[in-house]
């Protein structure tokens, strides 16, 4: 039985479109070109970050994060970041009594950010605030400590394979890859989530159905 429901928050909660676009205008690149760059590195087993560097070698994200916050264009979440199907879901699994948690790799400031959209979530929490990121193993001790219930009474629901599927069932947690953003279409039918992913879907409005049935 599941009784929490952690979400990550790239390409499953919000839409990374604002995120890439702004950083593409600052490296003055084409966002076609950041995209296929992010896509070529992910796909040969690297952090998606590497993109930068392939751009602007010796590149400092942190720093950079910083520069663009000066400068008045750093990140923003709003509500129109939202996927359609965030609010209506959340709220169903809340109505059916599930604890819900949001913990992504995200900064500091994107916390603060997500908390203003008050969603009905019971927690949020953050890589930059944890100082420990997706895929370690003790992201996701983190995300059992946090959630009520044993760690396999924890569903943790994501778009990525290699952060979010396969490290949360090496740490005993259930999980749902949700088939939407680059890399949940691309990995979707692969064989390693089909081995570890307890559901694949299309929309997290299946979500409150699967979990009662």
């Amino acid at each position: 039985m599941i009784r929490s429901v952690v979400f990550d928050v790239g390409e499953t909660l919000i839409k990374d479109d604002r995120e890439w676009g702004a950083w593409a205008d600052w490296l003055g690149v084409p966002l076609n070109t950041l995209s296929g760059l992010v896509g070529a590195v992910t796909a040969a087993g690297f952090n998606n970050a590497e993109a930068f560097q392939l751009i602007r070698p010796g590149f400092d994200l942190a720093a950079e994060r910083q520069l663009r916050e000066q400068a008045g264009v750093g990140e923003r979440i709003e509500e129109s970041d939202l996927y359609p199907d965030v609010r209506r879901a959340l709220e169903a699994l809340k109505a059916s009594g599930y604890w819900l948690g949001i913990a992504g790799n995200q900064t500091d400031r994107a916390a603060e950010l997500l908390r203003r959209l008050t969603l009905p979530v019971d927690a949020i929490a953050t890589s930059g605030e944890w100082g420990v990121a997706k895929p370690d193993g003790e992201f996701f001790q983190k995300v059992a400590e946090l959630a009520p219930g044993e760690p396999h009474e924890i569903l943790y629901v994501g778009d990525h394979r290699d952060n979010d599927i396969v490290p949360a069932r090496a740490a005993g947690l259930r999980s749902a890859l949700v088939r939407r953003g680059p890399w949940g279409y691309l990995w979707a039918s692969d064989p390693i989530i089909r081995e570890n992913a307890d559901w694949v879907i299309d929309s997290l409005a299946e979500l409150p159905g699967l979990l009662t049935s």
